[in-house]
């Protein structure tokens, strides 16, 4: 997506240790036209498939999956990265691995959220190793459910997650792929849109 692209260049920050930092417009300040129109590209990828609830991983994800889930119609579901008191029930869950924070978790979902007629469209932010995404189709899997898909804002292309994950048959759609992010310099791998 060109105009995400674009913001990108204008507004990221590369941090130390291939880190980009999209706070000011993605995460901790929204540009809400910006994620609306980046939730109807999503809608346009996966218009073919009959979504019944999106799913995505706390907390940068909440955003473009509440945008995304919206324009499908249909609840927006997130895994926790821990467990708390106010998760009653069963769930499903999955261990991972977090690029940014460096850290293992237990991302998990109550089962009552999901089940086997479900079509989920996994969202997220980034998808760099592919560790948070494959957390989430463990967690689809796990309920019986079809997994229509996973879309991404932002997809670190020369991290290698996302071909890991395609070639396994599921359908990744990025709005914006890095091929590369050398000395602060953002190289993008050219888009359909």
């Amino acid at each position: 997506m060109k105009e995400l692209e674009e913001r990108i260049l204008k507004d990221g920050i590369v941090l130390e240790g291939d880190v980009l930092s999209v706070g000011g417009f993605l995460n901790q300040q929204i540009d809400t036209g910006l994620l609306s129109r980046m939730a109807d590209e999503i809608k346009r990828e996966f218009s073919d498939e009959p979504v019944t609830k999106v799913l995505t991983v706390e907390a940068s994800g909440i955003a473009i999956a509440i945008a995304a889930a919206t324009v499908f119609g249909v609840p927006a579901v997130f895994a926790k990265k821990s467990r708390t008191s106010n998760v009653v029930g069963e769930v499903y869950s999955a261990r991972v691995h977090s690029f940014t924070h460096g850290t293992d978790y237990l991302m998990s979902v109550p089962k009552r959220y999901l089940a086997p007629e479900d079509h989920v469209l996994i969202v997220d932010d980034f998808l760099a190793n592919g560790e948070a995404l494959q957390g989430m189709i463990s967690i689809v899997g796990q309920s019986g459910a079809t997994l229509a898909g996973a879309a991404v804002e932002i997809e670190k292309g020369f991290q290698g997650g996302g071909d890991r994950i395609r070639s396994t048959g599921v359908r990744v759609f990025s709005l914006a792929v890095l091929d590369s992010m050398n000395r602060g310099v953002l190289t993008f791998r050219p888009s359909h849109s």
